[in-house]
């Protein structure tokens, strides 16, 4: 190349066994598109067709979190910047059309003009492995607790000699009793089959109760291993840990601010003020698995943290609501977390100086 080397940008729509490839140059013209393969070599092809072009400036890239993400990690390891770039709006659609060249016209010009500035998650170190264990585990969760409802659901329309069998036991004991039950080889009686039934939901849940035990031991070594300054703050455990720090991704400095991890969360207040009326609503967007993680760590503080209880009600007094207290402490949390996710030991500031004082 030489210094007369048009600059380029390109842009990818991605699918599950194709890419189409665009390229265009710094004022926005169309050079040209192509389809490669969502191969190993596809991906290399792909990134040698662009640079083909001219001076790769950025590849905006759609789905980097789904289709795109093996893409995104290539790109990134040949020191490409990329780009993530959500899909067109259905007025941009109905607008202009909806073909795979479009698409991927549209995201190099999204990253051309600025619109389209978010810097993907690396998707490649331990956190992506604390992500992949937590899909498992949140998959084994809910089969144990559809196990659970429908033992419960059994036992109300059961015959009263097996009810009566159960009745007053708590969970452990109720499951484990269940998962003993005989019922015999004839199942053309309701008795039998009911005992059958349940006795099968019993060693269900028994082995969605191994399997949670045997993920949380894989989890948490990787969780503190990722973040120990998270796991130190008051109320945060390796469940909620591990849902920040999967929010946060591999690179949680791609993050330019804790407002932006607020606004990720779902925590950063929204104005909604109108004349005389000055306030600020709740804010619906962001990843509501984070604001999950966020809401159950200021459940836990208040609750057993005697700052946060102090904090609680001195807002009460001063006429604010329980969600809107809830609110701010969520947004104190926030900025807890990404100090413990984005600084150095040396660089923390203390627990003490971001809870809110009484």
């Amino acid at each position: 190349m030489t210094h007369n080397t048009p600059q380029i940008t390109g842009g990818v729509d991605t699918h599950g066994q194709t890419h189409h490839a665009a390229v265009i140059d710094s004022v926005g013209r169309h050079l040209a598109d192509q389809e490669f393969p969502a191969t190993i070599r596809g991906y290399r092809d792909l990134l040698d067709w662009i640079r083909s072009h001219g001076t790769l400036v950025a590849v905006g890239v759609e789905g980097t979190g789904a289709y795109g993400a093996e893409l995104a990690r290539v790109l990134t390891a040949a020191g490409i910047t990329v780009i993530d770039v959500d899909r067109p709006d259905r007025k941009t659609r109905r607008m202009k059309g909806k073909s795979d060249p479009i698409d991927a016209y549209a995201a190099a010009t999204a990253v051309l003009s600025g619109r389209a500035t978010g810097v993907p998650k690396s998707r490649d170190g331990g956190v992506e492995a604390v992500r992949v264990l937590r899909i498992a585990r949140r998959s084994a969760v809910k089969a144990r607790t559809q196990a659970m409802n429908q033992i419960r659901g059994l036992l109300v329309s059961a015959p009263a000699m097996l009810r009566e069998q159960v009745a007053g036991l708590d969970r452990a004991a109720l499951i484990r009793t269940l998962a003993r039950l005989r019922p015999g080889h004839d199942l053309s009686r309701p008795l039998a089959a009911t005992r059958a039934a349940l006795r099968r939901l019993a060693r269900r849940h028994q082995a969605m109760d191994a399997e949670i035990t045997e993920l949380d031991a894989e989890i948490g070594p990787l969780v503190e291993q990722a973040a120990p300054a998270l796991l130190e703050l008051f109320g945060i455990g390796p469940e909620t840990a591990g849902q920040l720090l999967v929010s946060a991704g591999d690179n949680p400095e791609r993050m330019r601010s804790e407002g932006a991890f607020a606004h990720l969360a779902g925590v950063a207040p929204i104005p909604a003020s109108s004349g005389r009326t000055h306030r600020h609503r709740l804010n619906r967007g962001g990843d509501r698995a984070a604001n999950n993680a966020l809401h159950t760590i200021v459940l836990t503080r208040m609750r057993f943290d005697d700052r946060t209880r102090a904090y609680v009600e001195r807002r009460t007094k001063e006429g604010l609501s329980k969600k809107d207290i809830m609110r701010c402490l969520k947004r104190f949390v926030a900025r807890e977390v990404y100090r413990a996710l984005t600084t150095t030991p040396t660089e923390r500031t203390t627990q003490t100086d971001l809870v809110p004082a009484a």
